[in-house]
């Protein structure tokens, strides 16, 4: 099969975020006076936007108090816009990939839950060098992944038809993301959740290491 492009998710298949998000996280509800939780289990809380992960991080007790969850929201998006580039790098071999790829001309872009302006933010800062054709996050009045309205979106923008396109992430929520655009769906397992989760949720195919995409899409 021959893709013309790739869309990436962006935390825990690009980027090594989850230390600035669970610090920032953690900030929030300690000054709300709620425990904190570990960078392990951060990786089962984000994935599917800032609301979310409130109410994952919270106690079960707290999670339909609306003024504690729109507090909590803010607090967390004020906190991880100080600290998000402190501890945030590129995995391993993600560089060379992304070198590879444009080499062959294979366009590249990004779909995130991150809010929008931000996404292209934190591309823009640590993945710059490269040539993102699309950098997509979530927007006002636009469901977010596992909806594939954006992922669709891009397809549309780029002029490629879906099931020309490889879409790569780390979660449940992307690869039901890709299934529902009609995009091949494969999982990463460096990222936040494991192995399991990503066949049980559609993965066509999972790779091991950032070396394993470039050997998939030349196989």
């Amino acid at each position: 099969m021959k893709f013309r492009a790739i869309i990436f998710d962006l935390d825990g298949t690009l980027l090594n975020t989850i230390d600035d998000l669970a610090d920032s996280m953690n900030y929030a509800l300690g000054n709300m006076g709620f425990e904190g939780h570990s960078p392990e289990s951060y990786k089962y809380f984000v994935g599917d936007g800032v609301a979310n992960l409130v109410k994952r991080a919270l106690p079960e007790n707290a999670r339909d108090n609306k003024d504690t969850v729109d507090k909590l929201i803010n607090l967390m998006r004020n906190e991880y816009s100080r600290r998000w580039d402190n501890k945030t790098i590129p995995y391993e071999g993600i560089p060379s990939l992304l070198d590879n790829l444009e080499n062959k001309g294979i366009t590249i872009n990004v779909l995130s839950n991150k809010p929008d302006d931000f996404t292209v933010k934190v591309v823009s800062k640590l993945l710059g060098k490269w040539n993102f054709n699309m950098v997509i996050g979530a927007r006002e009045g636009v469901p977010v992944k596992p909806d594939p309205t954006l992922a669709l979106q891009i397809a549309d923008g780029l002029g490629i038809p879906a099931e020309e396109i490889l879409y790569v992430g780390d979660t449940n929520t992307d690869m039901q993301t890709a299934n529902r655009a009609g995009m091949f769906p494969l999982g990463v397992a460096w990222g936040f959740r494991d192995r399991d989760e990503l066949i049980e949720n559609g993965a066509r195919k999972v790779v091991d290491s950032p070396s394993g995409i470039w050997e998939f899409i030349n196989d």
